[in-house]
């Protein structure tokens, strides 16, 4: 039993009384102490429609586990009769009255075509009635004045929300665990970018509970990682030792005021402890760190909503906000072999070669003679045709380094 305040002082605690007033003060301090703990592992609203307040999300999982029956997070089907007639107990009706409910309400008696025509889900007759369909046949007149068809980024959108919709393992060995939990999580585009660094995220990526922080990075698809170093105005055609993600290895997560550095290689280092000690000589509060191969994210204490931080390349830092947690439905994807699960990646322009206007940029120059600017974005042909002659020798001096263009993820 809870604590409860009676009459002159009385104490009600664990089945019972006591009349003590010191006594009152210390149960009063225990529970209250004790349901500040609880609330800790629900998440509210710490602004409204914003982010919500700290909590633990293994401890979160914990509190829904024990509220929910078994059946409420378990991925076998219910049986139909069974379902029905607890349908029926719980709106208090017959038997016969619950199957007249499920014949007229049936999905076959939906219909506005002829019995013995079979339907086009894709064709929305003439002159519906049902306002679904009204609304539905308005958007497919005015789609079909639209002169610009459904981009290559849509239909990718839509064949993966396709593939992974209730997709189930080969094998009991890769089924994803009852009471799992799912977190959505939003990665922004580098603070240096300059279009939609703010509003929009440049990947989704759906993860579960049991997932490494080290997944989430290696999940993380930014042009930064593919940059390669050097300068190659003399020898175009060899290819490049290694590209910045193969070299600078070096990252870390922010939450809540723990450092999460990835040391998972020999040539990773601590960039986070210059962040730490700046803060120190500056009296902020005192940070910690820890490894994010060996953190799971059950493990995280976070807000829902609120941004947190993803730096890797030294200062390419990217926005990271975790918009939902959830217990695992069964209709979501349950083979954990296709997580961590890209729901979402926003589609970029890419950027045109500066002379022919037609393909992607490959190179970028300076100091160049026969450049109309300085820098100059070429694609790989109109660079050596304009910088080399027919035997491949350089003419002139400038200098050319390899470009990655930012629609490379498309």
């Amino acid at each position: 039993m809870r604590s409860l305040m009676g009459p002159f002082g009385t104490i009600i605690e664990k089945n019972y009384i006591t009349h003590d007033p010191q006594r009152s003060d210390v149960v009063i301090q225990e529970n209250m102490a004790a349901s500040k703990n609880a609330i800790t592992n629900i998440p509210d609203y710490e602004y409204t429609d914003v982010n919500t307040n700290i909590f633990h999300i293994d401890s979160f999982r914990t509190e829904w586990l024990n509220r929910l029956q078994p059946g409420d997070f378990s991925f076998q089907s219910e049986d139909q009769d069974s379902s029905d007639a607890l349908f029926a107990e719980e709106m208090g009706i017959s038997a016969d009255t619950m199957a007249e409910l499920k014949t007229v309400c049936s999905l076959d008696s939906l219909r506005c075509h002829p019995e013995d025509q079979p339907p086009d889900p894709d064709v929305v007759p003439p002159d519906p009635t049902l306002n679904t369909l009204i609304q539905r046949k308005k958007k497919q007149d005015y789609r079909a004045t639209l002169k610009i068809s459904k981009n290559r980024h849509d239909l990718y959108a839509d064949e993966l929300e396709r593939l992974t919709f209730g997709k189930k393992p080969e094998t009991l060995d890769d089924m994803v665990a009852e009471g799992e939990i799912i977190l959505n999580i939003n990665v922004y585009y580098p603070a240096i970018f300059e279009k939609f660094c703010y509003v929009r995220p440049h990947i989704t990526v759906l993860m579960m509970g049991s997932h490494t922080l080290a997944e989430l990075r290696d999940a993380i698809c930014c042009v930064s990682d593919l940059q390669v170093c050097g300068e190659f105005s003399n020898m175009p055609d060899m290819a490049p030792d290694f590209i910045s993600k193969d070299h600078f290895k070096s990252a870390f997560f922010y939450f809540e005021g723990v450092f999460y550095n990835d040391m998972r290689y020999p040539e990773c280092q601590d960039t986070s402890i210059t962040t730490i000690e700046w803060a120190k000589d500056r009296n902020f509060p005192t940070y910690t760190q820890a490894k994010m191969e060996d953190t799971r994210f059950v493990d995280l204490k976070i807000k829902v909503g609120f941004p947190y931080l993803y730096c890797h390349q030294g200062d390419c830092e990217h926005l990271v906000i975790i918009t939902d947690v959830r217990l695992t439905h069964k209709d979501d994807c349950l083979d954990k072999k296709l997580y961590p699960l890209l729901a979402h990646k926003h589609r970029v322009s890419t950027q045109k070669c500066a002379v022919c206007h037609v393909y992607i940029v490959r190179w970028v120059t300076t100091n160049d003679q026969f450049a109309p600017s300085n820098p100059c974005l070429f694609c790989d042909k109109c660079f050596r045709m304009l910088h080399f002659d027919t035997e491949g020798n350089k003419l002139g001096e400038f200098q050319a380094f390899p470009y990655v263009d930012r629609g490379a993820f498309n």
